[in-house]
């Protein structure tokens, strides 16, 4: 069977740096729905299109096609009495915007004169990479899958009923 729209895919994947460093790679296999469903990269989910079991797909990808630009306006100083007493540099905070309600991570990447600097930014923005990755099984979605929009079961999104 090819990928196509509504597939469950499985596979493993490295990601590698600008200067070919791995940066990330699962241990165990990850399984996404397939089709538009923004559960794995665009531009990966595009090379994967088509390919079947055993095969292997390399995709570049520029920050803009991968984790985005860095938004300097994502970058903040707030004063250290705001955290707690144990705070260090590479610590994640999750907040809420006060009008909408929606969540947004920062880490903590600074810490002098009182003051902390958080970053709202993706880990990983700003950077080109490389990510390789081998199919290791692609079966058609079931309806609960596709109207939910994730893959259930081993490895996917669990329900509690």
């Amino acid at each position: 069977m090819q990928i196509s729209q509504d597939s469950v895919v499985t596979l493993n994947y490295t990601m590698f740096d600008a200067q070919g460093n791995i940066i990330d790679k699962n241990h165990d296999p990850i399984v996404y729905l397939h089709g538009g469903y923004d559960n794995i990269l665009p531009a990966v989910e595009a090379a994967l299109e088509g390919q079947s079991i055993g095969q292997t797909v390399t995709v570049t990808m520029e920050a803009d096609e991968a984790f985005g630009e860095i938004d300097p306006s994502l970058v903040h100083e707030e004063d250290v009495g705001l955290f707690p007493p144990d705070l260090e540099v590479g610590m994640m905070f999750e907040t809420r915007d006060p009008e909408t309600g929606e969540a947004a991570q920062f880490r903590v990447t600074g810490i002098d004169a009182g003051l902390v600097t958080v970053d709202g930014n993706h880990p990983l923005a700003g950077m080109k990479l490389r990510f390789d990755a081998e199919i290791l099984s692609v079966r058609a979605a079931t309806e609960e899958e596709i109207a939910h929009g994730h893959v259930h079961g081993e490895h996917g999104h669990h329900h509690d009923e």
